[in-house]
């Protein structure tokens, strides 16, 4: 007889993500990730209270890996201009090693056109990064809030592109280096 290996909650949370990349946010619920993880609903509830408390624990995952590259971005690069760019490059494109696969964030952002929690959720993280790009934009000499916009819905766009389109390297170093030139 062999013995299955305990789910942990990080499993569960790995499986979530997988499930809302592939299907959607229909299948964020125990009985559909009981089924992927070949496993009973009795270990989902073991590690969570109920599915909206699944549902926060995914969100505050994904918020916590959403935010934690600006953090290390703003420690590498030498000045505002170089952390703009790379922001820009960067913000919403980044592994998500809870996933194992594929950036969770176009699957969190369209979670969020149904769920008003989810979308009140990528709004804090959106508005953060908006603060932050804002904020490195005046350093750099642009005062004007817009071009923040401009540059967070550029990188999101640019995430919703097929393929080596959505490489975000390249086009977003040329809309920054563009604003940066309006100085």
């Amino acid at each position: 007889m062999t013995r299955q290996t305990r789910l942990s909650k990080s499993d569960w949370l790995t499986a979530g993500f997988s499930a809302l990349i592939q299907d959607g946010p229909a299948a964020l619920k125990a009985e559909p990730l009981a089924r992927r993880l070949n496993t009973t609903k009795g270990s989902f509830y073991w590690h969570f209270d109920d599915v909206p408390a699944y549902h926060g624990a995914l969100l505050d995952t994904w918020e916590a890996e959403a935010l934690s590259p600006l953090a290390k971005i703003l420690e590498e690069e030498p000045n505002s201009g170089a952390k703009l760019r790379r922001l820009g490059q960067q913000i919403t494109d980044y592994s998500s090693p809870v996933t194992d696969h594929e950036n969770p964030e176009p699957a969190v952002r369209a979670w969020a056109q149904g769920d008003d929690k989810v979308a009140q959720r990528v709004e804090k993280v959106d508005g953060l990064r908006l603060n932050l790009l804002t904020e490195l934009l005046r350093d750099s000499g642009i005062t004007n809030p817009d071009w923040a916009r401009v540059i967070l819905g550029s990188t999101i766009g640019i995430q919703s592109l097929p393929g080596k389109a959505r490489d975000t390297i390249g086009p977003m170093g040329s809309l920054v280096d563009l604003v940066l030139a309006l100085r």
